[in-house]
């Protein structure tokens, strides 16, 4: 099977099921056993599809006869393929587009007989009058994101840095990984992962953090069984590294943990040495944690537990508690693209829950202990607004300076938002609170 057919398989399945795109491709690359080449334009297709929906609509509604309500689902998928090779990528021979989208179309759209002149027609009007369609005007249509959350978020990153982050959105995902430096060092991974092919380039300021190009399906490399790193940005793994954990016996409970990275970030800052608790309100995911503790050599122990169900033999219990809440994900959409087209309505209850878990979770640090509070996504309600209304109602707590690395500004009020494009990193929140003793 080739790049181009699990792409249109993955576009087809995330339709029908309305799964996430990063995960349904996960799964199918895995299943197809695409060489790290295939792999890589699969991946390509699948987000530049999802990540510029609106554009190539607003481009193909220039090229059709018909209506765009009109085409046939799966038609429209491999169109949308076809025209993001030959408009937004640069070293596919326009003749390959054109010739495999036709094929996808024979054997995808048996039921519709019109299907492969169609794709045809379309593809070759699109090479013909390349460079001479209108180009959008709104950022609605230009990166493909409905203007109500276009609307949401620049209320809270500013329209000076709006297109910017529009723009990131829209850019491939680096794929960053997090060295386990209780098996191996920065510099003997780069070695390994070298040998094996793969381009590594240490991230800009995160120490132990590489950027890896020419994976293909990570899982199947020997440096990833063997447990010497794990996938994670920065920004989460920051998150973690602001509780500035001491190596020695503590207690941290991960209440919200999958799939980990937290977890193994704060085993891993301690040397080992720390008692790890790690929650999912799911079981399979819990098991994923352990399974992936195991593969890392971590002691961590995961379990399901619902982090808005009081346990009160935790009560004061932890020396730090990471909530890391269940959120809108609006600061990784570059990683789930799909996300911006989910209802916005919806996403605008996650504050009552979120503030459910903290309301749980304050009760298990210690008097002196640290409850860190983090989310990936860019919304008021979800972040400072969610830190200051819980402050307010619990004055045993106070917020702490972030300490921060370069090239951070000095942190003072004790939260920091990270805006895609700025720190070479997702979008996320970050919050340190104090609990009296």
């Amino acid at each position: 099977m080739g790049a181009r057919e699990t792409a249109l398989n993955v576009l087809i399945a995330c339709r029908k099921e309305a799964g996430w795109s990063n995960g349904v491709l996960k799964d199918y690359l895995s299943r197809d056993r695409l060489d790290r080449r295939d792999a890589a334009l699969a991946t390509r297709l699948c987000y530049g599809v999802v990540q510029n929906r609106n554009l190539l609509d607003f481009y193909l509604s220039q090229l059709l006869t018909g209506k765009l309500k009109d085409l046939h689902p799966a038609v429209r998928d491999i169109l949308h393929m076809g025209l993001y090779q030959i408009y937004l990528m640069d070293k596919i021979p326009e003749s390959a587009a054109v010739n495999e989208s036709v094929d996808l179309a024979k054997r995808y759209c048996k039921k519709v007989r019109s299907a492969p002149g169609l794709v045809n027609g379309v593809l070759r009007n699109a090479v013909r009058t390349k460079g001479s369609l209108k180009e959008p005007r709104s950022w609605e249509d230009k990166y493909s994101h409905p203007g109500e959350l276009i609307n949401e978020l620049k209320s809270y990153v500013g329209k000076e840095r709006m297109e910017a982050m529009l723009r990131v959105n829209n850019d491939i995902p680096p794929m960053v990984v997090q060295v386990n430096t209780l098996k191996t060092t920065a510099e003997d991974l780069i070695r390994q992962l070298e040998e094996a092919g793969i381009t590594v380039v240490p991230h800009s300021w995160m120490e132990n953090a590489l950027v890896l190009s020419g994976t293909g399906s990570i899982e199947q490399l020997g440096a990833f069984r063997d447990g010497l790193f794990y996938v994670q940005d920065p920004a989460s793994k920051l998150s973690v590294l602001c509780a500035e954990l001491p190596q020695r016996e503590i207690k941290v409970l991960d209440c919200c943990a999958a799939p980990g990275g937290k977890s193994f970030a704060a085993a891993i800052a301690t040397d080992g040495k720390a008692s790890i608790t790690s929650c999912d309100v799911h079981a399979h995911k819990a098991e994923l944690i352990a399974k992936g503790a195991e593969r890392l050599g971590l002691p961590i122990t995961a379990q399901q537990q619902d982090a808005t169900v009081f346990r009160p033999e935790w009560e004061h219990g932890f020396d730090a508690v990471i909530v890391d809440a269940p959120c809108s994900g609006y600061g990784i959409i570059r990683k789930k693209p799909d996300i911006r087209y989910k209802d916005i309505a919806q996403m605008r209850e996650l504050p009552q829950l979120q503030r459910a878990i903290l309301e749980v979770q304050c009760r298990y640090v210690k008097p002196g202990g640290l409850l860190m509070y983090s989310t990936c996504t860019l919304v008021h309600a979800e972040n400072e607004g969610m830190v200051e209304a819980f402050i307010k109602d619990h004055p045993e707590y106070h917020l702490e300076p972030l300490p921060l690395p370069a090239p951070f500004p000095k942190n003072e009020s004790g939260m920091q938002a990270l805006i895609p494009g700025e720190y070479d990193t997702d979008g996320f929140f970050i919050s340190r609170l104090r609990r009296e003793k």
